[in-house]
């Protein structure tokens, strides 16, 4: 891969991030990132995107909601071609997965 190549897939994975955190649970007050919600981020050829996430219980209200907003505010970043979420319960979520920035913003701390 050559370094422009490699720096672009930086910048578009910081995008994505970025992206990402602007995606809350409506129930709790930390975005998704920071819940530790997203297993994994790959951006493949062609800009195409992939995320391996969940929820914080299978039974979540915003089981649909949560997926398809992440999905599209990534396909809102200028040169993302298409994107595909992928939900799991495997590794099941727990608190632990949560950053310490929200655990401090939920008390945990």
């Amino acid at each position: 891969m050559s370094e422009t190549a490699t720096t672009n897939t930086k910048e578009l994975r910081e995008k994505i991030v970025s992206a990402i955190k602007s995606v809350y649970d409506p129930e709790i007050p930390v975005d998704v990132y920071e819940l530790g919600l997203i297993y994994e981020i790959n951006i493949y050829p062609v800009n195409n995107v992939y995320v391996l996430m969940t929820l914080t219980s299978p039974a979540c209200p915003s089981a649909e909601a949560i997926p398809a907003e992440v999905e599209g505010k990534i396909k809102a970043i200028e040169g993302v071609n298409e994107v595909n979420i992928e939900l799991t319960f495997d590794p099941p979520y727990t608190q632990d997965m949560m950053s310490e920035a929200a655990k401090l913003e939920l008390g945990f701390m």
